[in-house]
């Protein structure tokens, strides 16, 4: 089977934020003619959230809205959302072999099974990342820009996808006015940009949660996704598309 190339391919990866929390409303169970979702069985279907599997918990994240913006944006293309995200996985599991206890899964071996399948019918253009509170810690905190900087080279690396963008997004406001180690977790996402090519962070400022002071609420995960996509259009109109 050859990939289509009008078919990009996006990754969703991360934790909780990134699989989504907010509560799914009458306007996210709408799918766009041009976004599919890779499910839980690995076929493609219309996209609707909750697009995540990971916990029976899981509702509205960016992956959708970010999505549907990219479709609006390029007319030409389809777009094939791809469910990677796990909730609470800190990111020592996004490596080969890394096991994350409370959903019995192994994070990046269960990336790169579903990108694989993925990469039989597109192209995969990138990555949206969003994780951090699991490594908020005096522990953790110090070694994440060089855990990140690994991760996005293994992947592009192992995924033969070279040129495929990497976008992050800081924490939100709310966590960190609960936790002294988030600012450190925010420091390393926006210094990646600057280390490694093709990757950007947004932020997550403003953002409000939806009652626990960690998840994003449904409208505020929608407008992440519209971040997300503005600043992967813009890595792409930089790099010059394909």
């Amino acid at each position: 089977m050859t990939p289509d190339r009008d078919f990009h391919l996006y990754t969703l990866i991360g934790q909780s934020n990134m699989a989504g929390r907010g509560t799914v409303e009458p306007e996210d169970r709408v799918s766009h003619p041009r976004v599919l979702c890779l499910d839980r069985d690995r076929q493609w279907v219309p996209a609707v959230d909750p697009l995540h599997f990971d916990k029976p918990i899981a509702g509205v994240g960016p992956g959708l809205t970010f999505g549907k913006v990219m479709a609006g944006h390029r007319p030409d293309v389809w777009i094939g959302l791809v469910p990677c995200a796990v909730g609470g996985s800190p990111i020592r599991t996004w490596q080969p072999g890394g096991y994350w206890e409370q959903t019995s899964s192994h994070p990046y071996d269960d990336t790169l099974a579903r990108c694989r399948i993925a990469q039989q019918s597109g192209v995969l253009k990138g990555f949206l990342w969003h994780q951090g509170e699991s490594d908020s810690n005096e522990q953790d905190a110090p070694l994440y820009l060089e855990r990140l900087r690994t991760l996005v080279d293994r992947l592009r690396t192992t995924l033969q996808a070279p040129q495929a963008a990497f976008v992050a997004a800081t924490l939100g406001d709310f966590f960190g006015a609960r936790s002294e180690w988030a600012a450190a977790i925010n420091g390393a996402l926006e210094q990646l940009s600057a280390e490694v090519a093709n990757t950007a962070c947004i932020q997550a400022a403003g953002l409000v949660h939806g009652g626990d002071e960690l998840h994003f609420d449904a409208a505020s995960a929608r407008e992440l996704g519209r971040r997300y996509a503005k600043a992967m259009l813009a890595l792409q109109e930089r790099g010059g598309r394909e």
